[in-house]
């Protein structure tokens, strides 16, 4: 996922620039390049590589101005090259662009534009857009009509950041699907894929909405809908702590982030639990429009569709669903859902999980559930976000910003999100007696603090990871609510330590998974359902004697495992429906240090980007 920021002020451009990209690299990219208008030319300089090429190509150089666009490109046409780097230009370089998303037409118009005479230099799409812009201007009108025109032409996403040479005072963004925001400050105002690229300066931004354009200049910022009409809109304050942006002390964001989770927990938690007299009663939504019994009473049947980590939350709330409310669940990967003409009913609850609430293929499950009539629930981070904004109603996570690419926090407060609303439609649909509900209130508010105590002492896990960081296979088994997690849990293995991880349920590992068990091998086992645990340990016996390592996470305090398993890490007891929330920290943990131990950058995994506003 590409990142932009842009700048319009007093102020030289060029360290806002780079210091902004920097707040993005947790997007994930493979070049990075700015523009800035110098008084005379628009100058751009990229690279292929690390911010920190840029910063070495322009040490000697005095680039000032205080107009200028930056970004961090996620390469989709074209290779990562210096020639592919964003920003793109027209073939004078009086108009530079800067692209977040994918132009689906973009072969046909570049054939249209080279047919005009246009000569292309890279291989992007982008490079579309600015040939495109610059042909409508060259037709007279201004520069926002010829922007306007263009983005007529364009089918696809796009987040964009446009400067043209003749008009020095004034920057022009426009977004369709791809996130864009516009931040707010004294004497300048600024655009950034992100809140954090401009947490520094201001606290006030413009959430863009699907299709509208804005013109930002220094002293203010004028809002257009698609055809050119102004657009009035109140901002919004962001109170985000900017060191919740910073380490802290911790050697990577994602550390930072795993110990963050009883606060995030704590957070999410706290605003919709009812108590009285120091008893837990009920659960509300205050965000949630529609929150009476009928939303719930009427529905036969829960759609839940995600992708990456929130997919998985989604494959634990399954479970919840169907043992507390006693309704069906299907749970669908977003990008499979959307292509494969899905049966849907209006008296269906859809409900879509989103870090970010701008995952492309998410947004358009979501769509397509609303125009089959059905009633949408977004559960996302970020206020404000697309999915938040076309759902019939939202869920917030209170995570605060997560800057790592593997997500941990988010996971977690997903889950939260979702148990809540589990226990509230059981409540509301009398599948659950007012007593266990109380029951249940409890031992989720307790959660947070459980959290705490597996963070305060990591040191088993660090050993066993010292013991097992170059094994060729690492396998998660569990089976029901255990099984669901081993997903996230092999999931995040993978995405940090680049170790080959997978996911079986555990009754499955005589089907085909064990002919894979060998010395090379580790096998981790959750198990927090004691019910289950004889199978468990029966599972783990199996891979022992195929020369396996194995690690057992789970609640049980009788000593099950003791015997099986190489290594036991203990969670606090909680309810073992509940148990997801504690059993992936461990596993956070392990991947982590995994990680680091062989020589990786956890914060920022080679291959991936933190949300994926494209297909």
């Amino acid at each position: 996922m590409c990142g932009i920021v842009g700048y319009v002020g007093v102020r030289d451009a060029t360290p806002i620039l780079i210091e902004g990209l920097k707040k993005l690299e947790y997007r994930g990219y493979d070049s990075a390049g700015i523009a800035v208008y110098t008084g005379d030319d628009i100058v751009v300089r990229k690279v292929k590589g690390a911010i920190k090429f840029l910063e070495e190509r322009i040490a000697t150089e005095l680039i000032r101005g205080s107009l200028g666009i930056g970004h961090t490109r996620w390469a989709t046409h074209g290779e990562p090259s210096d020639v592919n780097a964003h920003p793109q230009v027209n073939e004078s370089g009086s108009i530079a662009v800067v692209h977040n998303g994918i132009i689906e037409n973009y072969a046909a118009l570049k054939e249209w534009l080279q047919g005009k005479g246009v000569v292309f230099r890279s291989k992007t799409d982008t490079e579309v857009i600015a040939h495109l812009v610059n042909y409508y201007y060259q037709k007279g009108g201004n520069i926002f009509q010829a922007v306007q025109k263009a983005l007529g032409k364009l089918e696809g996403s796009y987040a964009l950041g446009v400067l043209c040479k003749d008009y020095p005072d004034r920057l022009i963004a426009a977004r369709k699907e791809s996130p864009l925001i516009i931040g707010l400050g004294k004497g300048e105002n600024f655009i950034a894929s992100d809140v954090p690229a401009v947490l520094e300066h201001t606290r006030e931004v413009y959430f863009l909405d699907q299709k509208q354009l804005a013109v930002l200049y220094s002293d203010h910022v004028d809002l257009f809908d698609a055809d050119g009409s102004k657009v009035i809109k109140q901002p919004y304050h962001v109170d985000w702590d900017i060191s919740s942006a910073e380490k802290n002390g911790y050697a990577h964001f994602m550390l930072k982030e795993i110990h963050e989770q009883p606060k995030a927990l704590t957070d999410t938690l706290r605003p919709r639990l009812v108590q009285e007299n120091g008893i837990y009663t009920d659960i509300k939504f205050d965000e949630i429009k529609n929150n009476d019994a009928g939303l719930w009473k009427n529905a036969r049947r829960i759609v839940i569709t995600a992708c990456g980590t929130a997919y998985h939350a989604g494959m634990v709330a399954r479970y919840a669903f169907e043992q507390f409310a006693r309704l069906p669940v299907v749970v669908d990967v977003a990008s499979e859902f959307r292509y494969r003409n899905p049966i849907l009913n209006k008296d269906d609850v859809f409900i879509v999980i989103s870090q970010s609430g701008e995952t492309a293929d998410t947004l358009a499950a979501l769509r397509l559930a609303k125009e089959a009539g059905v009633h949408v629930i977004a559960i996302t981070n970020c206020v404000g976000s697309t999915a938040s904004r076309e759902a019939d109603d939202v869920v917030y996570t209170w995570a605060g910003p997560e800057i790592a690419v593997a997500s941990t926090k988010a996971y977690t407060t997903q889950l939260v999100c979702l148990y809540l609303l589990a226990l509230k439609s059981a409540y509301l649909r009398g599948m659950v007696e007012t007593v266990r509900y109380r029951e249940l209130l409890a031992e989720l508010a307790a959660i947070p603090q459980k959290v705490q105590h597996i963070l305060d002492d990591q040191s088993g896990i660090q050993k066993f990871v010292a013991q097992n960081f170059n094994k060729e296979k690492v396998f998660y088994i569990g089976r029901q609510y255990d099984n669901a997690s081993s997903l996230e849990c092999a999931l995040k293995l993978k995405e940090v330590s680049y170790m080959h991880s997978e996911a079986f349920a555990a009754g499955e590992l005589k089907h085909g998974p064990i002919a894979l068990v060998d010395p090379s091998t580790l096998v981790v086992a959750t198990a927090t359902q004691p019910e289950l645990y004889e199978k468990i340990a029966s599972n783990i016996l199996e891979v022992k004697t195929r020369g396996a390592s194995s690690m057992v996470i789970t609640q049980d305090q009788a000593g099950a495992f003791k015997e099986a398993a190489d290594e036991v890490v203990h969670i606090p007891e909680t309810e073992s429906s509940f148990a997801p929330m504690l059993s992936v920290i461990p596993a956070q943990l392990f991947a982590y240090y995994c990680a680091v131990h062989r020589g990786n950058d956890p914060d920022k995994p080679r291959n991936l980007a933190k949300s994926v506003t494209v297909e």
